[in-house]
């Protein structure tokens, strides 16, 4: 769980995972200025603190470090806002589990989730746009990108150097078009979502930034798909 001013709602999302599917939970806290930290000792989650800092992507490249350490096969990215279900933990992992699928999303979006979840509509049309510029960028057919609820095989993280790719919010979009460049597949469940005060969100100004990395992640995949050689993608 990466973790930054999460104290209102640590706890319910702990709680809300079923225990007998996850074998150990890791937290990674971002310098919060809360009480996070102090909840989740108090819960017995294992925590790693960041001394400063360091932006949502770092936090995740940590969060993957810990995970792999710690031996894990199939490893799960859920926000500790309560914005996604926990519940449906075991629903992901089983399509890595069993082979299925290399990474697997929940997605918002199937069978309009999004809509059912009220997700703000400046939300909703801003991800439909990217989601199908992207698709057709990358001749592929999510429904959607932008999900912070994913899970991933502990081969496909050893096997892609994540740790090149951006410390903030764009990490997100670049690790999944990383994953499809090297050929792995990316499978998607049904995702009702929360919106609520206590939910995280980037403020508007940073999803104007995200949105368009988005579509400069998406040029650098089809040129790299063309042979010309960008950051993140090594022909």
């Amino acid at each position: 769980m990466p973790a930054y001013n999460a104290q209102a709602t640590l706890k319910e999302t702990f709680e809300a995972i079923p225990k007998n599917v996850a074998d150990e939970i890791i937290l990674v806290d971002d310098c919060s200025d809360d009480k996070t930290v102090n909840i989740a000792k108090k819960l017995n989650i294992k925590t790693i603190c960041h001394k400063k800092n360091l932006g949502y992507g770092a936090n995740q490249k940590t969060c993957y470090k810990e995970a792999l350490n710690s031996g894990a096969d199939i490893i799960i990215m859920l926000h500790p806002d309560f914005q996604y279900d926990p519940r449906l933990v075991p629903s992901l992992a089983s399509l890595i589990a069993y082979n299925n699928y290399d990474c697997a999303i929940a997605s918002r979006m199937l069978v309009n989730s999004a809509k059912y979840s009220k997700m703000p509509k400046y939300k909703y049309y801003a991800n439909k746009f990217l989601t199908a510029f992207q698709n057709l960028l990358l001749n592929k057919g999510l429904s959607e990108y932008h999900s912070g609820y994913r899970a991933f095989s502990a081969n496909i993280l050893n096997n892609i150097n994540f740790d090149k790719l951006s410390d903030d919010f764009i990490f997100d979009n670049q690790l999944l078009a990383l994953i499809y460049f090297k050929n792995y597949a990316i499978g998607e469940i049904s995702c009702p979502t929360k919106y609520f005060d206590g939910a995280s969100s980037i403020n508007l100004i940073r999803s104007i930034k995200y949105g368009f990395g988005v579509l400069l992640v998406s040029i650098q995949y089809r040129l790299a798909k063309l042979g010309i050689k960008t950051k993140i993608f090594k022909c």
